[in-house]
C-alpha cells in the first residue's frame, strides 16, 4: 500500500506505526524483532521513538547494513541510531545486535549470519531507497548469492567501499516491511520501480504487509 504524505509528516506517522506493530507483536509472541534502516529520514523516526513509551525490554534490534569503519565512527549506522534513540530508552544491550564491522568485512559478515539465522522471521523491517533504487547496501547491477542471508560488499558504489548488508532474502523474511521514501531526487527510481524495472528495491517483499510511505513531492 502507498501512503502519500508531506515529508515532514512521514516520520511521525511511521513512528506511530512502529509503536503499534511492536505492541501487537509483543502481545502475540512476547517480543518485537525490528531491523533498522540508516539515513536521514529514519533518523527523524528514531528521534521520535526516543521520546515515546513502549515495552522496551521486549524489543530486539538488528541492522539492515553497516559500513566497515571503526566502532565509534560517526558514519556508522549504529552510531547514528544509538545517539538518536537507543541511548535514551531501556532496551537491554544484549538485545541490540550491531553488525561488528570493526572486525573486518568477512569476519563481521560471518558473525552476523549466525545472528540473523537465529532471529528470523522478523516482525518489522524498515528500509529507505536511494536515488538509484538501492536498498540497505544492495546496489543495482550487483550479483549476489540469492540463498545467502548476509552479503559482504567490497566495491560499493557509495563510499566507503566495504560494507556488510542483509540480503534480499533476509530482508523479505519479515511480517511487515515499511519503506520510507522522501526527496524529489527519489522520483525517477520510484517511477522505474513502479513500472517493473529490476532494481534492488523490487527484490524485497514481506510475509504479510508491505507499505510505502511516500513523500508527496514524488507523486505528480
Amino acid at each position: 500500500m502507498l501512503i502519500n504524505q508531506p515529508a515532514d509528516q512521514i516520520a511521525q506517522t511511521v513512528c506511530e506505526r512502529i509503536l503499534t506493530l511492536a505492541s501487537q507483536a509483543i502481545a502475540q509472541h512476547g517480543q518485537f524483532k525490528f531491523v533498522l534502516a540508516g539515513g536521514k529520514t529514519p533518523e527523524k523516526v528514531y528521534s521520535l521513538l526516543a521520546n515515546s513509551d513502549a515495552q522496551w525490554s521486549k524489543w530486539f534490534i538488528y541492522h539492515g547494513d553497516e559500513r566497515v569503519l571503526p566502532v565509534n565512527h560517526t558514519d556508522r549506522n549504529s552510531v547514528m541510531v544509538t545517539k538518536a534513540w537507543l541511548n535514551h530508552v531501556a532496551i537491554p544491550a544484549s538485545q541490540i545486535f550491531n553488525i561488528p564491522t570493526e572486525l573486518g568485512t568477512r569476519e563481521s559478515a560471518d558473525a552476523y549470519r549466525e545472528i540473523i539465522k537465529n532471529a528470523l522471521p522478523f516482525d518489522l523491517v524498515l528500509l529507505g531507497m536511494g536515488e538509484d533504487g538501492h536498498i540497505a547496501s544492495l546496489f543495482p547491477a550487483e550479483v549476489h548469492d540469492e540463498t545467502a542471508l548476509v552479503h559482504e560488499i567490497y566495491h560499493s558504489r557509495k563510499p566507503p567501499s566495504e560494507r556488510v548488508t542483509l540480503s534480499a532474502k533476509a530482508l523479505s523474511n519479515t511480517q511487515t516491511l515499511l519503506f520510507l521514501i522522501t526527496g524529489i531526487n527519489k522520483k525517477d527510481a520510484f517511477t522505474r520501480w513502479q513500472k517493473g524495472e529490476k532494481l534492488p528495491v523490487s527484490t524485497v517483499s514481506a510475509i504479510e504487509t508491505l507499505d510505502v510511505y511516500l513523500d508527496s513531492v514524488i507523486v505528480d
